[in-house]
């Protein structure tokens, strides 16, 4: 039987997971600790893994996410749970205080979200914490699931804890190189199918690029053909969104000849597959460009208006090679300026 002690809401949370795990299986493997003997690859026939410790507790999360992947079958599940910043800041004593509360809020997000993810200063900072009490998202902290083998099966909040249900569904990939900086590149296909990588200004939680999947699949497209309800953006990143300041780096692309100032937007791979065929072949015939002819033509940015205003684009460009960019170019500094056109 389940041992009745828990660290965190326990009964509501052995409630929830039981949905999805028989919890009284002996082939179910329950932690409480964060000690290296307890990993549950150190077990013996485990069918499913639940933690009952924060993630924002676990010093190297993806080694021991790896280590949970190695010890299941696929189709297995992991439960697990974390806690966000906003859950964290708003428990704290001087939350009710306005001008503390932004003090206490700043420099907590500084010492237990920034320091640890900057080179050097993180060395000390876990000298110190031994990676206890970090401040994470959802986003990140599901985005290393993925990464790691699982899938994301569903979450709930419970008393400010979310709990998540994955699955494992593959090895973990091994070529994790996720960005931490505020310029970072994300692959996307250029003229003639060719992959480059676009530069921008960060305005997800790291790891977001592991979830467009799964933000699809829930939510899909918005109005404005962007992801729905699209938990990976950050505050800010939703303020340089809006004038399009996060996209300013993709003037480095320019320079070297991957991206012109004028054309169609540069997507990845799955966003790609959602084109109609026709105008997949008609953007392959020419370099993508930071102006989308959404914005030109005065239409908004859901997928109907932004695929019609391409296809226009780009059937333009082909009879007119050099003077269609400029007439965008111009067209758009006029709904820009004078018209006060805004991103979704």
């Amino acid at each position: 039987m389940i041992e009745e002690k828990v660290l965190i809401n326990g009964n509501e949370a052995l409630s929830y997971f039981s949905e999805f795990i028989d919890i009284d299986d002996s082939g179910v493997f329950i932690n409480h600790s964060r000690e290296e003997n307890q990993h549950p690859e150190k077990q013996e026939k485990i069918k499913h893994a639940i933690n009952f410790f924060l993630v924002n507790d676990i010093r190297y999360i993806n080694k021991y996410f790896q280590s949970v992947n190695r010890a299941l079958d696929y189709d297995s599940y992991f439960c697990g749970c974390l806690e966000t910043f906003a859950a964290k800041q708003s428990k704290h004593k001087y939350n009710k205080v306005k001008g503390l509360r932004t003090i206490t809020g700043f420099s907590n997000f500084l010492i237990h979200r920034v320091f640890p993810k900057l080179w050097g200063i993180k060395t000390i900072y876990f000298l110190f914490t031994k990676g206890e009490s970090r401040l994470l998202s959802k986003a990140e902290v599901f985005g290393r699931l993925v990464c790691c083998g699982f899938d994301i099966v569903e979450y709930k909040d419970i008393h400010e804890i979310i709990y998540f249900v994955a699955k494992k569904t593959s090895t973990p990939k091994l070529d994790i190189k996720p960005s931490y900086g505020p310029i970072f590149k994300m692959p996307r296909i250029g003229k003639n199918g060719k992959v480059f990588f676009v530069y921008k200004f960060r305005t997800m939680h790291p790891y977001s690029e592991y979830l467009q999947d799964f933000v699809l699949k829930n939510n899909g497209y918005s109005s404005s053909g962007k992801p729905a309800k699209d938990f990976r953006l950050t505050p800010w990143g939703k303020f340089l969104r809006r004038y399009w300041l996060d996209e300013l780096p993709q003037l480095i692309n320019v320079l070297k000849g991957e991206m012109k100032l004028v054309g169609v937007r540069p997507v990845g791979e799955r966003y790609f597959q959602d084109i109609p065929p026709d105008l997949q072949k008609l953007r392959l015939t020419q370099k993508p460009g930071c102006i989308p002819p959404y914005l030109s033509l005065g239409l908004k940015s859901n997928v109907a208006d932004v695929q019609k205003a391409e296809r226009e684009y780009l059937e333009e460009k082909l009879k007119r090679p050099y003077s269609t960019d400029f007439r965008y170019f111009y067209k758009a500094l006029y709904h820009i300026i004078v018209k006060k056109k805004r991103s979704a």
